[in-house]
């Protein structure tokens, strides 16, 4: 089993990286490229380490689980060019990947074991990815992520805001997890000591008009209009998004930890975001 002593370096310290730096009892470190991604630092426990200084990164990498959240381009995984062998002097690494990896399944399950087939380039770029990490270090997980959700990036801000758009397609579903069951799933991942691939998600894949909705009932405010998908003129990304249908399971990451969501649904983590809000 891990120490949870144990030093902690994120690759990109960003939404996800910091949960989880909050929950790490050992010193944290983390990158940054310009003095802007440095002072975002400030007032956090996280020990900023130069992305462009070999002699700190190598150090930084000595014996510590490596978090690697900066999402890859048409190069590569930036976060794995940066690094270079002193990766080969960390204890573990743990890349956040993403459920888009599977393609569309037609609402069917994503398991842990299903064949990738991305079917964008983004999708394809994070299949590579995974494969440039498993061979980089012997104690590789990916960790697979749906839709994230948290305080500052929920539905709640959509609606109020104005921009909260209530797209019916019918049969469509997403799962997606809260920011904070991401940091205590990669803890829990980290301290067992696991390899492999696994699924952070919630327990319930649900039709996204219906979180709009539940939100917009938590705020006492009327839903937005419901819009045909066909009406809808979204975006080539938000398209994408819709071209693909599945229900991710996480069962292997509970069995093999015994992790648990703290919010099995997007209900009790809506609630729970207002409460802390309010």
């Amino acid at each position: 089993m891990t120490d949870a002593s144990e030093p902690l370096f994120l690759i990109g310290p960003g939404y996800s990286a910091r949960a989880l730096a909050e929950l790490w009892a050992g010193p944290v470190f983390g990158t940054f490229r310009s003095d802007r991604s440095r002072a975002a630092l400030q007032n956090t426990r996280i020990e900023p380490v130069s992305i462009s200084d070999a002699y700190a990164i190598s150090r930084a990498c000595e014996h510590a689980h490596l978090l690697i959240s900066a999402p890859p381009d048409v190069d590569g995984c930036p976060a794995l060019a940066a690094l270079g062998d002193a990766v080969t002097k960390a204890a573990s690494v743990t890349y956040l990947s993403t459920t888009g990896v599977y393609g569309d399944l037609q609402g069917g399950w994503a398991m842990e074991w299903t064949p990738t087939h991305p079917q964008s380039d983004r999708a394809r770029r994070r299949v590579l990815a995974e494969t440039a990490w498993r061979d980089a270090h012997f104690r590789t997980r990916i960790a697979r992520l749906p839709g994230i959700y948290g305080p500052g990036r929920s539905a709640f801000d959509r609606l109020r805001a104005g921009t909260a758009r209530l797209i019916v397609k019918p049969g469509q579903v997403f799962s997606r997890i809260h920011i904070d069951d991401i940091a205590s799933g990669v803890k829990a991942l980290i301290l067992a000591d696991e390899i492999g691939d696994f699924h952070i998600c919630d327990d319930e894949a649900a039709p996204p008009q219906n979180v709009i909705a539940y939100a917009a009932h938590l705020l006492g405010m009327d839903p937005p209009d419901a819009i045909p998908i066909e009406q809808a003129d979204l975006s080539p990304m938000a398209q994408s998004f819709y071209r693909e249908c599945k229900r991710v399971a996480n069962g292997k990451l509970k069995a093999a930890t015994g992790w648990r969501p703290s919010y099995r649904t997007y209900r009790e983590g809506l609630q729970t975001i207002l409460r802390e809000e309010t």
